[in-house]
């Protein structure tokens, strides 16, 4: 099974080509910061939400997402309205190594009982603009991420905070069984919001910019609580009711 996504690569010289993405495996991958302690103001910020990080298993911690997750569609539908998403670097290996972004969309309420799970619960959203990485080598660090929720910004960050993308790829490859020699994407993590505190809201918007060339990558997304849709009388709990009693 593979996943097909249509991008367009955009080189350094302005020039753009349309192309497919096939997704064989895609992993995605929480505190992937190159300083350990980056990374320890977004694990406050999800631990008063309730969510505990794994800290026995080696940082970064890889995530396992099933393909039918990745989407660059304009509309995501959820179960909750405690969702949220997160502005990350993402990766594919095709011919060479591509840069892009997108929003690893999660949600938090069920994040509380399982990390994985909730990583597998909401789609993993992206930009259909990529970049060949070799371009930009060089000036990578200078790379800016920027997120927005119902047009407040929420995270402002640099992609120097984060593992560099070759390194990555490495790490993935000695840390997971099976990966493809090629057609893998990789979500990279994230890291605090601009107010330290989980954001919920609708309307979710994205980017990544290169300052040393002006160039700009980014998407946006509306979020759909299709459960809400049901009116409350018939609504099925979005937990058991019988969760942590006596069998």
């Amino acid at each position: 099974m593979s996943h097909k996504l249509n991008v367009t690569i955009e080189s350094a010289d302005g020039t753009r080509r349309d192309t497919q993405f096939v997704t064989e495996r895609m992993y995605n991958l929480g505190s992937a910061t190159r300083d350990p302690e980056t990374a320890v103001a977004h694990q406050q910020e999800v631990a008063k939400s309730g969510i505990h990080i794994a800290f026995d298993v080696p940082a970064p911690r890889i995530y396992p997402i099933a393909l039918h997750a990745l989407t660059a569609d304009d509309e995501l539908f959820v179960q909750t309205d405690k969702t949220s998403g997160e502005v990350e670097i993402v990766l594919h290996i095709a011919d060479q190594l591509y840069v892009g972004v997108g929003s690893d969309h999660t949600d938090r309420a069920l994040e509380t009982v399982s990390i994985p799970g909730s990583k597998q619960a909401c789609a993993n959203h992206v930009a259909p603009v990529f970049w060949p990485y070799d371009e930009m080598r060089d000036s990578w660090d200078s790379c800016v991420m920027r997120s927005w929720v119902d047009g407040r910004l929420y995270q402002d960050v640099g992609v120097n905070a984060f593992i560099r993308p070759e390194d990555i790829i490495a790490l993935v490859r000695e840390r997971v069984s099976n990966v493809p020699e090629r057609d893998f994407t990789v979500f990279c993590g994230t890291i605090v919001s601009v107010d330290k505190a989980l954001g919920y809201g609708a309307e979710w918007r994205y980017e990544m910019e290169a300052p040393e060339t002006g160039r700009r990558v980014g998407a946006s997304y509306q979020v759909v609580d299709i459960l809400s849709e049901v009116k409350p009388e018939f609504q099925v709990p979005f937990f058991n009711p019988q969760r942590g009693k006596a069998a």
